[in-house]
């Protein structure tokens, strides 16, 4: 499963967070997020500052602090 896949089940495990929020949250545009998230393509600081945002915690994949669920590698 790639990053992109596993932060798209987050959204949506969150309420169904749009990808537009989170670009939001992180500060930064939506079309630079829709952009990495088609490439796939984040670096590992991009990953924890999603995480963070997302309330979860990365271990290069993602769980969810409250339930303890691994999303990701």
């Amino acid at each position: 499963m790639g990053m992109s896949q596993a932060i798209r089940i987050i959204l949506i495990k969150r309420n169904n967070i749009s990808e537009s929020e989170l670009a939001r949250r992180l500060g930064i545009s939506p079309q630079n997020l829709y952009s990495k998230m088609k490439r796939d393509n984040f670096s590992e600081n991009e990953l924890h500052a999603i995480a963070k945002v997302l309330d979860c915690t990365f271990e290069a994949g993602f769980r969810m602090n409250d339930t303890g669920e691994k999303i990701g590698n």
